[in-house]
């Protein structure tokens, strides 16, 4: 994660007035609570919480993705959405607290994507939280969650996501969703469980299946 800055533009990162984006897209959440939203996704480079099934492994390593300035970034993002999505990678590796200032100067509402193994920073409106065991989420962003959707792997990671949702606040929504590749296997076993717990509704990876971003 090592960059060949200046002593300037490190000083930006430190600020968040530069971040490693790999990319930003205007495109349908497609999974979760807000699932079918039109939504312009800011995804930043850099994780280290390494799951082993990661979709986007490509976005693990910050410094193979563009230093970014953060005011050229929110100029562009505005001229499509006002609900913004940051997702990584893993987005709270970095100092959001200018990039979400700057947003809602224009009046967005900003959702994160988030495993929780770093503190928060920015003004957040929903924190979609998605813990892995790797990296086990901090107590306040468990305190904090809007949105508790749990990757379903294997028959343990029901036991791992109950462990979760018995520290999310009372109003936190939970959600159980099957790792893409094994959907099908695990998928009767999701709906099963939810028939038997009803405190938890399925999310499914809709843009997938919609082949849209």
């Amino acid at each position: 994660m090592l960059y060949p800055l200046s002593e300037e533009q490190s000083e930006l990162m430190k600020k968040g007035k530069l971040l490693p984006i790999m990319e930003h897209f205007y495109t349908l959440q497609g999974e979760g609570a807000h699932t079918g939203m039109a939504s312009y996704f800011i995804r930043i480079g850099g994780c280290d919480v390494g799951c082993h099934w990661c979709d986007v492994k490509e976005s693990w390593e910050a410094g193979k993705h563009p230093v970014t300035d953060v005011n050229q970034l929110v100029k562009e993002v505005v001229k499509y959405s006002k609900t913004i999505v940051l997702t990584g990678g893993e987005p709270l590796m970095w100092n959001l607290d200018y990039l979400t200032q700057k947003l809602k100067e224009n009046g967005c509402k900003i959702h994160i994507e988030t495993s929780g193994a770093y503190p928060l920073s920015g003004e957040i409106d929903w924190i979609c939280l998605s813990p892995k065991k790797t990296q086990h989420p901090k107590n306040e962003v468990i305190a904090k969650a809007n949105e508790l959707k749990c990757i379903i792997y294997n028959r343990n990671d029901f036991e791992f996501a109950e462990k979760f949702a018995a520290q999310v606040s009372e109003n936190c929504e939970l959600y159980l969703q099957p790792e893409w590749s094994k959907r099908e296997t695990m998928m009767p076993l999701i709906v099963d469980y939810i028939l038997a717990n009803p405190k938890w509704k399925v999310s499914l990876q809709t843009h997938k299946y919609l082949q849209i971003p």
